[in-house]
């Protein structure tokens, strides 16, 4: 049956026999060619719930003080000005860090990098209750962008682990899922909050307290990290470089021609459309809806989480119809699907910015934050394709472009203010930025390249 199913894709490849060897430098083998939720047996589904569970966690180390910023401003005396370079701190460290951390899931692999930056993030999260300015205030929020480079490792151990006829699906379900913490920290930081005011402490002490929670769960999550999972589907690249068998493990290119690579910049720039995107109303959405619709924090930060909530399933639709496009109209098919869904989004949050009445309002939020979650998933979709040799380095100069686009996105708006006419300038400027998706060329060799492994994998691991 599976011989079968690989017989009909290439047949559906219409290129004749190109030669595939210079594209296809990674061993395929034992990658899974499915998903299987309830599975824990193998090494890809292992990963796969560990990764989106340690990525959920990343987001209430990195936005844990975004639904509490109201309570910070008025313990901190913070102006408008200071609120706006908080917003710009929180995520520039992360720019480069995404750089890094990409690189070194290609030379030390995924389960140790991400070991180590789960520990090392998990300090400044914890440590930002003992800030009693707004300086070191703005220090510990920068540190805590350290975090932000999670999401790399997530797609790179799903890109590795899943073959290409469901990989846009596997990067896009595991950052989905650990996107749904950006969500879910907007409601349970708020309720830790409370319950600590409950208990008898004040609402300054309160807000410190409640973000030692999400640092322990870091540090926690480190340990697991490196305890339950493996590089690769055959082992752990350190095993692999030394018994040679994988390619991925001793064959890597180097971030300097990931850089050359006009492709992977596009990329950058369409992932700061949509995950900058993503950040930037993470950090103000809560603050939107109280000073613009005179909500309070509490149905607020409800409202807010609605937008992270999304990820649920949006960003899996995403991946998935990415995939879908590439099977059917091959790789050029997932970049013109990409170039879609961002010109939804952008054209979603002009609108927003236009309205002023609260219901239509959450019900447009809600339509931009689906086109914003399937844009990131749709991207992923695209970006595993581009540098077989440097999947990491790619992954992590597109990351870090969605942080870049957040630092941005924060700057336009300390300029305009956090209202309706920044928000409008952001969506048309996120409209604009969608017509670049086509420009992502793919050769005849690469669609072939990718077919081929699809077949592969279907014959050599039915998992």
């Amino acid at each position: 049956m599976e011989s079968n199913r690989a017989d009909g894709i290439m047949r559906r490849c219409s290129h004749g026999n190109a030669r595939t060897s210079d594209a296809k430098s990674m061993d395929i083998r034992h990658k899974a060619t499915s998903i299987r939720l309830l599975s824990l047996d193998t090494p890809p589904m292992r990963a796969f719930h560990v990764t989106w569970l340690a990525f959920f966690l990343c987001f209430f180390g990195w936005f844990g003080i975004a639904p509490l910023m109201a309570v910070v401003r008025e313990d901190l005396k913070l102006t408008a000005d200071q609120i706006a370079n908080i917003v710009i701190a929180s995520s520039v460290i992360t720019i480069f860090a995404r750089l890094v951390v990409g690189w070194l899931c290609d030379r030390v692999g995924p389960r140790v990098t991400y070991a180590w930056l789960l520990a090392v993030g998990s300090l400044p999260v914890m440590g930002i209750g003992l800030a009693h300015s707004y300086e070191t205030f703005l220090l510990f929020r920068f540190g805590m962008g350290l975090v932000g480079a999670s999401f790399v490792v997530t797609e790179y151990h799903a890109s590795i682990m899943f073959a290409p006829n469901v990989v846009g699906t596997a990067n896009a379900t595991t950052a989905g899922w650990g996107n749904l913490g950006g969500g879910v920290t907007q409601v349970a930081m708020p309720l830790l909050f409370g319950a600590l005011m409950t208990l008898g402490l004040d609402e300054f002490l309160s807000w410190r307290i409640a973000m030692i929670a999400p640092g322990v769960l870091l540090l926690l999550t480190a340990i697991a990290y490196y305890v339950l999972t493996q590089d690769a589907p055959d082992g752990n690249f350190v095993d692999l470089r030394a018994s040679r068998t994988a390619d991925h493990a001793s064959d890597t290119a180097s971030l300097l021609d990931v850089c050359r690579d006009y492709r992977v910049w596009i990329l950058c720039v369409l992932y700061g459309a949509s995950f900058g995107i993503e950040v930037t109303m993470d950090n103000i959405a809560a603050l939107y809806f109280m000073d613009h619709f005179q909500l309070t924090l509490k149905v607020a930060g409800i409202v807010a989480s609605s937008f992270g909530l999304l990820n649920l399933f949006a960003r899996t639709l995403g991946g998935n119809l990415g995939d879908a496009a590439g099977l059917r109209w091959g790789l050029k098919g997932r970049t013109y699907w990409l170039g879609a869904v961002i010109l939804a989004e952008g054209l979603g949050l002009a609108t927003f910015a236009g309205l002023a009445a609260l219901v239509p309002a959450v019900a447009v939020f809600m339509l931009f934050g689906l086109f914003v979650c399937m844009g990131c998933g749709a991207t992923y979709a695209v970006t595993p394709f581009i540098n077989r040799r440097a999947v990491g380095a790619v992954a992590g100069v597109v990351a870090a472009g969605g942080s870049a686009g957040a630092v941005a996105a924060g700057f336009l708006l300390k300029a305009t203010g956090v209202g309706p006419r920044g928000l409008l300038t952001l969506g048309i400027i996120v409209a604009a930025v969608a017509l670049l998706a086509p420009l992502i060329r793919f050769s005849h060799t690469d669609d072939h390249a990718m077919r081929t492994e699809i077949v592969d994998s279907l014959r050599l691991s039915p998992v």
